[in-house]
């Protein structure tokens, strides 16, 4: 029996998260099918594009996201104090952007005078709406029903397009979320659909080397790729807004990373490790066995044993799943 998703999401543990969704069909997601040659690599644009979108309208963040030939990885960051932050008619006005609403909704963005009935109507409604905004299940929901809705219908058929459940990953410390971010970012290189982390397409980690890349020649060092959620950089306080990671230490572990474990290419992560993994206190055969097998080593909670064994406290869960690899890989 699959876990119910409020025993795998919890902002209390942490606000990030590894999403990961999967096709059903023979048919790609994007790329050429083998069998028939028909390409369907614009449908790229359409995740990308769309999620995107997602990340300006719901209080998430995108931290990172990759689009694979029958699946897609997202790390997302749940910003909760944004979404308290809001007033009513922010929140309305979000919605809208994706849905229809009451009509006394309606009316009171007009400006129109309610009764007190009325306006705990409204309130009760915006408030649906304000927690909707702010979770996951909802942004996967709103991502793929649109992508297999235009797919279906260029296909001309009907039914699933993905998985009945997206799978998702709790990444409870700052070395799972490195970690998982450099694996969501190396996917394209260890399929060999790219060289390079910075070459493969539709990827956040080309976005941010591109920016980067821009920001640099017009002497703005520190302009970042407004779509996705910014590097802080600040390792003294215990998680900040914006992933604790200055980003050119994590380009230049991505990139040295890549290098490693493509198949074509023999060596070992340098002895000088970058800053990031030095901070961390993460060797290189475990940061090697990180990014290149995150998901299958990992269930539903990722992280040190010690925040691991908060997480399943909080959930009221048994088990600490995968224990012997958090200790091995983690500790």
């Amino acid at each position: 029996m699959a876990t119910p998703r409020r025993n795998l999401i919890s902002v209390s543990n942490t606000p990030y998260y590894h999403c990961i969704s999967r096709c059903v069909r023979r048919a790609y997601l994007c790329g050429l099918d083998p069998l028939t040659g028909r390409s369907y690599e614009h449908r790229r644009d359409w995740v990308e594009n769309k999620l995107l979108q997602l990340g300006r309208i719901f209080c998430i963040d995108i931290c990172a996201y990759t689009v694979m030939s029958n699946h897609t990885h997202l790390v997302l960051h749940i910003d909760i104090a944004k979404a308290k932050r809001l007033n009513n008619k922010a929140i309305l006005l979000k919605w809208h952007k994706l849905f229809k609403s009451t009509f006394l909704c309606q009316r009171f963005l007009n400006g129109e005078l309610l009764t007190q009935a009325e306006l705990a109507a409204v309130n009760a409604r915006v408030n649906l709406y304000r927690e909707r905004l702010s979770s996951i299940s909802w942004f996967m929901r709103v991502l793929n029903e649109s992508i297999a809705r235009k797919a279906n219908l260029e296909d001309g058929c009907k039914g699933r397009f993905w998985e009945g459940r997206f799978k998702s990953q709790a990444l409870l410390d700052e070395k799972a979320l490195a970690a998982c971010l450099a694996y969501v970012d190396l996917n394209p290189v260890r399929a060999c659909m790219a060289n390079t982390p910075e070459t493969s397409e539709f990827t956040s980690i080309k976005q941010r080397a591109e920016k980067a890349k821009a920001a640099h020649s017009a002497n703005h060092p520190n302009q970042q790729e407004e779509s996705l959620m910014p590097f802080a950089g600040n390792p003294k306080q215990e998680m900040p807004f914006g992933l604790p990671f200055k980003l050119t230490d994590y380009l230049e572990l991505v990139e040295l990373t890549g290098r490693v474990i493509r198949d074509d290419k023999r060596g070992s992560i340098s002895n000088t490790l970058p800053p990031i993994l030095q901070r961390l206190n993460i060797d290189s055969d475990s940061w090697l066995k990180l990014t290149t097998s995150f998901e299958s080593s990992f269930k539903d909670l990722v992280g040190n044993p010690t925040a691991l064994g908060k997480a399943v406290k909080l959930l009221d869960r048994k088990r600490r799943p995968n224990l012997k690899n958090c200790q091995t890989l983690l500790a």
